[in-house]
């Protein structure tokens, strides 16, 4: 009799190669973690292979599990392809596409993508979902979510992991956020080092913000001294309003109305953020998807732009 594997047990093990831990891989699939290993040692058996082994208190993939990954990874490849060409239709693209994003992401790029896409695909219904990048990772990971933009952050997975396709979609510079009576309000471009003494806001330590901020600092021969931390854009600015101190901030991030505050470009050494597109490995095919990333490019694009615009310009640096 010709051996069936149950590809609900493959993802299992998928699952715990994702998530690090069978109980972890468990809640994520909605099993009690007596269920899913019990799932492991069954496909194990069915192919008369050991997939998992005791690591100290924990268990750890053996080589055999990995070679099956492998192979289970290239299977989710040519799944991801089958689909996208049943799907592919001269009508444009229908069905559901799930989205998700960091709030500035989807407030700039995502929800103007998606009110888009409705106007032009009325078959297509289009979810969105906030999140950060480690949970976009794992929306797209259990197919809660076909296409996510995030930051580019060193716990991501890598560029060349066999499930997911990520690619670059923008850089967005950091500008100095100061008050407008600041003295150096008026100037453009103002080095680093010239702020090098005032109060500095930065982010929580597992900020992203704060990395980037400390590491453009050190760069430029200098550790700030901080006087407050923050996370949230808008607070930032409000705290640079008040006169407590000097920020970087995204040049996408839009300030809150009514603050008397100046961005000001820091030259071609200024601190950036990468924004990366990721997908399902395969998954961009999907007609839904592609469109979606079709007008993704539009929309950044003019955003980019824009932002150039007002740079370029005196007002660029006033509060917006």
């Amino acid at each position: 009799m010709a051996f069936m594997m149950d590809l609900r047990r493959l993802n299992v093990l998928r699952a715990v190669d994702h998530y690090g831990t069978v109980t972890a891989a468990a809640a994520a699939l909605h099993l009690t973690t007596s269920a899913a290993s019990q799932q492991i040692r069954q496909l194990g058996r069915e192919l008369d292979v050991t997939l998992l082994e005791p690591l100290g208190r924990t268990v750890r993939l053996t080589d055999a599990a990995r070679t099956l990954l492998a192979h289970a990874d290239a299977m989710e490849v040519h799944w991801q392809h089958a689909r996208a060409e049943l799907h592919a239709t001269h009508d444009g693209p229908t069905g559901t596409l799930r989205m998700a994003a960091f709030p500035t992401a989807m407030c700039r790029f995502l929800g103007p993508v998606a009110a888009s896409l409705r106007a032009r695909h009325p078959s297509l219904t289009v979810r969105l979902r906030e999140a950060e990048a480690a949970d976009c990772f794992d929306l797209l990971f259990t197919g809660e979510a076909d296409l996510a933009v995030v930051e580019a952050l060193p716990a991501n997975p890598s560029v060349d992991d066999p499930r997911l396709e990520q690619h670059i979609l923008l850089t967005d510079p950091f500008d100095l956020l100061l008050p407008s009576t600041h003295a150096l309000a008026g100037v453009a471009p103002v080095r680093l080092t010239d702020v090098a003494d005032e109060p500095w806001i930065v982010g929580l330590p597992d900020d992203a913000a704060r990395a980037h901020v400390l590491a453009a600092c050190t760069a430029a021969g200098f550790s700030p001294a901080i006087a407050h931390e923050a996370c949230d854009a808008s607070l930032v600015a409000t705290l640079v309003h008040l006169g407590l101190g000097v920020a970087l901030y995204p040049r996408l991030s839009q300030l809150p109305p009514g603050l008397d505050v100046r961005r000001v470009p820091t030259g071609d050494n200024a601190p950036a953020r990468t924004f990366l597109t990721c997908t399902r490995r395969g998954g961009r095919r999907a007609p839904n998807v592609a469109a979606a990333l079709a007008a993704l490019q539009d929309r950044t694009a003019t955003a980019e732009a824009a932002t150039n615009r007002a740079q370029s310009t005196p007002e660029g640096t006033a509060a917006r």
